[in-house]
């Protein structure tokens, strides 16, 4: 059984991801080729900056192993959580200007991929078959605020979300999921904020050319799953291999990976940690390619119920 709580020190140590992010000179030259996200690394920033932090994550966890099986309560629509997301897009260029098609592109993905709806679904491994999960949380788009900019790139200190900063600030957080478009840089392709952080920079942030199906999006990360991945930190998922050798991502049912995957692995992969588990690769919490992931399982379920439930740290979104 993995270890559910975790103290302040280890919340430091097990947050670390990419090196903060500069801006680069011209970064619409290069796509990447390997998945980054910095959500672990802005926390890490965060918990530095406020040592309270940790104390109330360790707070979270400790409500989340004792409320993971309750039901949603509250607002449900067709019995289901829906949660209003406001896209905010900042560009320079036309391109980085992203199309409303292209908005709603990401918002469709994210409907299929949190509720089982996503046509690879079926491809889960037999293996797997009895932890797949229906997350069973809706998304609708409710509002699209666009800004022009002279920024090259934005990093990933939260400046995107900070009106001081040229950004824009996050509309509602407590009750509508933000996302941001923009150009990160340095090969980020997202992050977002776990829950306990503060509301000022909620939300998620998608690089424009990994934001949904269409226009700017870039192969191998033109599916959508760059949303579904940040989002799911955002429910408080963590990187399936714990962000460390054999680490833990604090849920029962996924086995333990020796580290990240990236590409598209062939099945199985066997990880050399204790009882050399297959590895989940097809998890939506590793990081390979956009077409080689498509799966939560049970216990990421539980996780992400527990917030949403009274007392939780995102009840506001189920009231």
């Amino acid at each position: 059984m993995k270890k559910i709580l975790f103290s302040a020190v280890t919340a430091l140590m097990l947050f670390s991801c990419q090196n903060d992010k500069t801006e680069s000179s011209d970064p619409d030259l290069n796509v990447a080729s390997r998945r980054g996200c910095a959500s672990q690394e802005v926390l890490e920033g965060q918990l530095k900056a406020n040592p309270a932090l940790a104390l109330k994550m360790n707070e979270i966890e400790a409500f989340t192993a004792k409320h993971s099986l309750d039901k949603f309560t509250g607002r449900l629509v067709n019995g289901k959580i829906e949660i209003p997301v406001v896209v905010n897009v900042l560009y320079r260029t036309t391109a980085q200007n992203i199309s409303d098609a292209q908005i709603q592109s990401q918002i469709d993905v994210l409907n299929k991929d949190f509720n089982a709806l996503n046509s690879d679904y079926n491809n889960v491994p037999a293996l797997f078959s009895g932890v797949k999960a229906n997350i069973g949380i809706t998304f609708v788009l409710d509002q699209v605020i666009r800004k022009s900019t002279t920024k090259t790139s934005w990093g990933t200190n939260d400046a995107m979300k900070k009106t001081a900063q040229g950004g824009l600030a996050p509309t509602s957080p407590t009750t509508k999921l933000n996302l941001w478009s923009c150009v990160i840089g340095n090969d980020i392709l997202g992050y977002a904020q776990f829950p306990g952080g503060p509301s000022s920079t909620d939300g998620v942030v998608i690089d424009y050319r990994y934001f949904g199906l269409s226009g700017a999006a870039n192969a191998p990360f033109n599916l959508g799953r760059t949303g579904t991945h940040e989002v799911g930190h955002w429910m408080n998922l963590r990187h399936i291999w714990g962000d460390a050798t054999c680490g833990s991502d604090l849920v029962a049912d996924t086995p333990t990976h020796n580290a990240e995957n990236y590409g598209v692995p062939a099945y199985p992969h066997y990880s050399t940690c204790a009882g050399n588990p297959v590895e989940m690769t097809m998890n939506y919490m590793d990081y390979t390619n956009d077409n080689a992931m498509y799966m939560f399982t049970n216990g990421q379920k539980t996780r992400i119920s527990a917030i949403f439930t009274t007392g939780g740290a995102r009840a506001s979104f189920a009231q």
